[in-house]
């Protein structure tokens, strides 16, 4: 269990939508910063900031445990977020599912991992490497995410290679996911009708490492976390 699920782990569905909270309340910070540019008055000022926090809030309950992810974006403890899992329900293969009471999850780890630097093989020092894809509470679609074990290159993409073509996936920090729903449901498509998926990534200093993931039991474990989460 521990070889998936290592302490202090916090899930990738918290992570990205934290991650899309992040961007949005920048986004409407900004926009409160450049309208009350334009108006004059305390009062003018303080209402543009109520209405921002109110669409902000609109925005995060909308996406799963609103109060979890403000804790997250905020850096506040998260209590159960940041606990160790061991409620592994399902294995197949290569995939295994775990459930918890916001998210259901296929994960599997490498069957090959190969690290360049300066054009030669090298010895680096790695995280958990781990391949996601998760459904939330309530029936929501399969969201994948992925964690290469070291912070990537600012700015980067991961490239994601399956028998249907290459994807890239965006990251922040150790993280990677598609750019929208729409990819998710192209790529977990993909990874149902394939037999290995290959993810391309750069680290912050300059190692390029590719993982290969087998997909045997990949569709039965998701089929088994979507089913547990309708």
């Amino acid at each position: 269990m521990r070889d998936f699920m290592p302490m202090g782990f916090r899930h990738p569905a918290l992570l990205r939508y934290a991650w899309l909270i992040e961007l949005k309340t920048a986004a409407l910070r900004e926009k409160v910063r450049r309208s009350t540019a334009e108006k004059s008055g305390q009062q003018g000022k303080r209402q543009l900031q109520l209405e921002a926090v109110e669409k902000m809030t609109s925005w995060m309950v909308r996406g799963i445990g609103g109060a979890m992810l403000a804790l997250a974006v905020f850096g506040l403890p998260t209590g159960a977020i940041a606990q160790q899992s061991t409620n592994r329900v399902a294995a197949n293969t290569d995939w295994s599912v775990f459930v918890e009471a916001d998210a259901c999850w296929g994960v599997s780890k490498p069957k090959e991992t190969v690290n360049i630097k300066d054009g030669a093989p090298a010895t680096v020092r790695r995280g958990d490497i781990l391949l996601f894809v998760t459904y939330r509470s309530g029936g929501a679609a399969g969201e994948i995410s992925f964690s290469g074990g070291y912070p990537f290159a600012a700015g980067s993409t991961v490239s994601m290679q399956l028998d249907a073509g290459s994807f890239d996936l965006f990251t922040d920090g150790e993280w990677a996911w598609p750019a929208n729903p729409e990819d998710d449901a192209t790529i977990l498509a993909a990874m149902k009708a394939g037999s290995v998926a290959v993810l391309k990534g750069r680290s912050g200093k300059g190692t390029q490492t590719t993982d290969t993931f087998s997909l045997l039991g990949f569709t039965a474990s998701v089929s088994e976390a979507e089913k547990r989460c309708k």
